[in-house]
């Protein structure tokens, strides 16, 4: 069984991310073991310095690290990554496992993105748009992209 951790920075709020999140994840229950670890984001001021956001980078690329599981592939979610498909996520996901990476772990960042020293280790860089999206909303998207790249290798209807 695929082992997938999605590791976020920030935590959830709202009751309809909450829930959404809480319903993926029963849903893959059933084809992966999944963790979902929060970690806390920096406070930056209103009007951040350059140098604020790259010290708020640093801070949280640290905290990542040390919350990596170890070995498998890790999977950077990025603006300057690169966009595919539902099938063509379903195929990198099943080529990863068949290659041995049978733990993947997935990183959302956030509001100032991830630090570039992550974004370099990882294994791909996925983009999920080249539209911006809250990175709680981004959280949901990316579990239902999970499930859906499930659903195509199952042959289910769920993908149309």
């Amino acid at each position: 069984m695929q082992k997938i951790t999605v590791l976020c920075v920030g935590k959830l709020k709202e009751k309809f991310y909450l829930d959404a999140t809480a319903e993926y994840a029963k849903r893959l229950s059933r084809y992966c073991k999944l963790d979902i670890l929060e970690l806390p984001e920096s406070r930056l001021p209103e009007e951040p310095s350059p140098a604020q956001i790259q010290q708020a980078l640093d801070a949280e690329a640290a905290a990542i690290t040390a919350k990596l599981p170890k070995g498998g592939a890790l999977v950077a979610l990025c603006i300057e990554g690169t966009p595919c498909s539902s099938e063509e996520m379903s195929r990198k996901m099943q080529q990863l496992a068949v290659s041995g990476k049978t733990q993947l772990t997935f990183l959302i960042g956030g509001s100032v993105g991830l630090s570039e020293n992550l974004k370099r280790r990882a294994d791909w860089k996925l983009s999920m748009s080249p539209m911006t999206f809250p990175h709680h909303l981004a959280r949901v998207m990316l579990l239902e992209q999970i499930y859906r790249a499930f659903q195509i290798r199952q042959g289910t209807k769920y993908h149309k």
